[in-house]
């Protein structure tokens, strides 16, 4: 039985996204984590969690939708003035969960194009469709907005003029925006923890490498994000759930969570939610902004 919507898996190849060198070209799906997609694992009991990984193309008001709000949003980042931001989209009703946001990246800008001005171009990662893998990836905003998205809003935070003018040659150069990248995917991955990474988490440790010198590793990294108070999202997730999600998804793990807190239900990762609301309460970013 196919599993029902859910954040973990979306059409199967980037159209038009180019895979980051140094990372493996895989098919293209929503990197996101709830406790929703655990239990549409648990429920279906299929391969693969949450969104279906069928080739199934937009259908022409998803494209004219998708194609506005990126068009809405580029205008939006423009007036703001900044050279990059945090950008976060809608793929997944999660609001039952207390989250509005399944997946961020960073935006940055581009010189002059083809059409003589500038462009914005997405940097993030991005799950191989339900498997334990993912990859870096390069996209135009109609691209990252083209993912049979919930709701058709994006969210986004402008960092400090400093850590943007650091996050910026990091963005550009494909060696050094992947130095941090751990193909080994897991949504539900530990914050603290180095064996996986979701995308959330490959975000804000990239943010950290930029912003550290010293923080050339994901152990580092992770330090850094620690002493600068990040708090991470708890999901309650009973044993049940923990169990079928892990024997039925791919892309779904937990031996990477401490004992202490895994067999108490406590599941801590890395959210959109979260990461916005601590960009601003660390004085990292200004305040966090929605297009519709």
């Amino acid at each position: 039985m196919r599993a029902p919507p859910g954040p973990g898996c979306a059409r199967p190849a980037p159209r038009g996204g180019r895979a980051v060198r140094r990372s493996r070209i895989g098919s293209r799906a929503a990197a996101t984590l709830t406790a929703a997609v655990l239990a549409a694992a648990l429920t279906a009991g299929t391969a693969h969690a949450g969104r279906s990984c069928e080739q199934k193309p937009p259908s022409a008001l998803e494209v004219e939708l998708s194609l506005k709000l990126a068009e809405f949003t580029a205008a939006k980042l423009d007036a703001s003035g900044a050279q990059v931001v945090m950008l976060a989209r809608a793929g997944q009703d999660l609001r039952r969960y207390g989250l509005n946001w399944s997946h961020l990246g960073w935006a940055y800008k581009e010189p002059a194009g083809s059409e003589g001005k500038p462009v914005w171009r997405v940097v993030h990662k991005l799950n191989h469709c339900g498997s334990a893998h993912a990859a870096l990836y390069r996209q135009g905003l109609a691209e990252f907005f083209l993912d049979d998205l919930h709701e058709y809003m994006a969210g986004y935070v402008v960092p400090n003029a400093e850590l943007q003018a650091k996050l910026l040659p990091i963005l550009r150069d494909n060696q050094r925006v992947a130095q941090l990248n751990t193909p080994a995917y897991n949504m539900v991955a530990y914050p603290w923890a180095q064996r996986y990474q979701q995308s959330n988490q490959w975000a804000i440790e990239t943010m950290a490498m930029a912003a550290e010198p010293a923080a050339t590793t994901r152990e580092r990294a992770q330090a850094w994000l620690q002493l600068k108070g990040y708090t991470p999202t708890t999901l309650r997730l009973g044993t049940l759930t923990r169990l079928g999600a892990r024997v039925s998804a791919a892309n779904v793990a937990f031996d990477d969570h401490p004992n202490e807190k895994r067999f108490a239900d406590r599941i801590e990762t890395v959210t959109v939610d979260s990461v916005f609301l601590w960009m601003e309460r660390a004085g990292l970013s200004g305040r966090f902004q929605v297009v519709r």
